[in-house]
């Protein structure tokens, strides 16, 4: 792979995929700049599982400024980065699953959106965008593991509404390279062979 190049690369995935763990893990191996998910500092993370259709347009919003600073930033970045999810899954999973659960009000949703396509207009996609599909078992299992207090009871649903939701996205992801890893059987962080594994196909479809 060439060194000298800047490459931008995504981790795209539903909740308890691995996004971050394997962003965390490939910028140490290619040296590349990571940027992460906000999370900790979200102020609507929690009010938003607690009441859904109370905080979700709140939320929204939220995630889609700091995401469309963070890719501005990565567009002036002169490194090569990885990031911890995309602006795009922001509209095309979340917002869009949210509101047809009826947990977001059309008129909210209609706002959201066409703010979101003005936005991304601006924005340059992804060299490669790399989705990683877990069942919902597994999604569960991690989740549960890392064990952030309020998502132990997002319910199963939801999780296999966004599922369903990233299979079709990513089906009709036209505006870049993009690349599926199936996770359930692999253990990228403790797996030095299936993090190599992964590592190879980024690298590969870099080329």
């Amino acid at each position: 792979m060439n060194s000298t190049k800047k490459f931008f690369v995504t981790i795209a995935g539903n909740i308890g995929s691995g996004k971050s763990s394997l962003t965390h893990l490939v910028s140490q191996k290619f040296g590349w700049t990571p940027y992460y998910e906000s999370v900790s500092d979200n102020p609507y993370l929690s009010d938003f599982y607690a009441d859904m259709k109370r905080w979700s347009f709140n939320l929204q919003i939220y995630f889609l400024a700091h995401r469309f600073r963070i890719h501005q930033e990565i567009s002036q970045q002169p490194a090569s980065v990885i990031q911890d999810r995309s602006i795009y899954e922001d509209a095309e999973i979340f917002a869009r699953n949210i509101f047809d659960l009826g947990r977001m009000s059309e008129r909210d949703f209609e706002t959201y959106t066409n703010l979101f396509y003005e936005m991304t207009d601006f924005l340059k996609p992804p060299d490669l965008l790399v989705y990683l599909k877990a069942d919902v078992d597994t999604l569960i299992s991690q989740i549960k593991i890392r064990g952030r207090e309020y998502e132990q009871n997002i319910e199963r649903t939801y999780l296999e509404e966004l599922n369903k939701s990233y299979d079709k996205w990513v089906m009709n992801y036209k505006i870049g390279k993009c690349i599926t890893i199936e996770t359930d059987h692999l253990d990228f962080v403790n797996n030095k062979d299936d993090f190599e594994r992964i590592t190879g196909i980024i690298a590969e479809s870099l080329i």
